[in-house]
Parts: structure tokens; sequence; C-alpha cells
């Protein structure tokens, strides 16, 4: 992981404002490759929120190049994005996104990695990531199998193109 800045930490609810920009920054320049402009016009106002709820999990965190400036987010939680439902030994990963500038840098496989300690520390058997379709190959890379396309529903009549993936824990 070369350059990768040493600085991960558990997200706090302040993040929020600096969440959501990271996310709006990371999203709107790296989706554009994979998505039609009329369907990131739809989905980035959404996706581009820091989910309050992942921001007080506990288990959604930050890499800082330096106090307040975000270079990467991301994490897991035991409910299923969706529908809340749990499944024993099971976990989804969340939100990631890295800034543009720190693309390809060890940035996400650092988070990553510590989703990964954590899912083997709590004693989980299986992950699921629903990935953006420009992601896919992150994941593979990393150890996650594609299972097939999925239209993840960001509201009732809103539904984005994406990709169910999954890792068995051994």
């Amino acid at each position: 992981m070369t350059d990768v800045p040493t600085h991960l930490r558990v997200a706090r609810p302040e993040d929020s404002d600096a969440v959501s920009a990271l996310l709006s920054a990371s999203y709107s320049s790296l989706l554009a490759a994979c998505y039609d402009s009329d369907a990131l016009d739809c989905a980035l106002p959404i996706l581009t929120r820091a989910n309050p709820a992942l921001l007080v999990s506990g288990t959604y965190y930050v890499v800082e190049r330096q106090p307040g400036h975000l270079v990467g987010c991301g994490g897991w939680t035991a409910a299923h994005p969706e529908s809340g439902k749990i499944v024993e030994g099971e976990a989804h990963i969340r939100h990631f996104a890295t800034d543009p500038a720190w693309v390809r840098r060890g940035v996400g496989s650092y988070l990553l990695a510590r989703c990964l300690s954590d899912a083997r520390s709590f004693g989980l058997r299986r992950l699921h990531c629903c990935s953006t379709l420009n992601a896919e190959r992150f994941y593979q890379a990393s150890g996650f199998t594609t299972v097939g396309p999925i239209d993840v529903p960001l509201r009732p009549s809103l539904r984005f193109p994406g990709i169910l993936m999954s890792w068995e824990l051994g």
C-alpha cells in the first residue's frame, strides 16, 4: 500500500459534512465512466449524502491525510442496507469512497482490510457488497466473488444498477 495515509479512525456524527463532500467528489468523478449522466443526475443527490446511521455504527471508518482532510471512507454493518434484516454470521460492506486523487494508492484496500479484520473478530462467515459497476474489479481483486447484477433501490421510484458480490470468510 504505497503512500497510504496512516490515520484510519471510526467515523463520528460530526464527520457528516466531510463524508458527504468526499462521497460527492468520489462518486461524481469515478462513476461517470460506467453510468450515463441521466442516471447520475438522479442518483448522486442520494448516494452522496452521509448516512447518519453509519456514522454512529462504530463500524464505519474514515481515512485522513491530515485531521479533517478525508481521502477515504467505508465500513460494514450486520443489518442489510435495505431491509435492516440481520442474518447471523453475515454482514454488508457499506458506502465506500475514495478521493479521486487517491485512487489506486491503497486507501480502499486499507479500509477493506479493517472491515475484514472486524468481520473475523466478530465471527462473521460471509460478507456481502452491493458494488457500483466501476468498483467490481476492486472487490474481485480483494477476494469478493461476483454474484450478479442488482438494481439497488434508492427510493421507491429510483433504482441504481450495481453488482451483488460476496466473500466467504474461511
